[in-house]
């Protein structure tokens, strides 16, 4: 049995890293073989929730749009893994070159994605995407480092 979950941990960590690829070709096609079609996200950017993996992607074209070049990474990947469904959290920065040439080094968030595994695959249903509150003042805090 733990060799069985050291083998969907590997399998989710690829799945992630896939995402990154995705991210960084600005591949919106790629990206959608990633998630459920029934997706619930929850994302920096409004409404409070996207539903759908077409709202899921519309998040991702002005993105993409905005940049010559995008970059992301991902640091202290956490993946808890059951039988069919699973989750990760982590820290992501996205950055890269804007089309006017400005580098952006990029904020890093909080994430974290829920699986589930569907036809032996497995799929991101949820996810949540996170900048830390100053509660005093209601601005996000963007300055810092994992």
């Amino acid at each position: 049995m733990e060799t069985q979950r050291a083998t969907e941990e590997a399998e989710i960590r690829r799945h992630i890293d896939k995402l990154v690829e995705g991210l960084e070709k600005k591949d919106l096609e790629a990206l959608r073989r990633l998630y459920a079609p029934d997706i619930v996200s929850f994302d920096v950017q409004p409404p409070l929730q996207h539903v759908g993996v077409d709202a899921k992607l519309a998040n991702w074209a002005p993105v993409f749009a905005a940049f010559e070049t995008v970059t992301y990474e991902v640091r202290d990947l956490v993946v808890t893994v059951g039988d069919d469904v699973a989750f990760a959290h982590g820290f992501g920065r996205l950055g890269g070159t804007l089309k006017d040439g400005t580098v952006i080094g990029g904020m890093w968030v909080r994430a974290t994605h829920c699986l589930r595994k569907t036809g032996g695959a497995w799929l991101i249903v949820h996810d949540q995407v996170s900048v830390p509150l100053d509660v005093a003042t209601g601005a996000g805090v963007t300055d810092l480092q994992p």
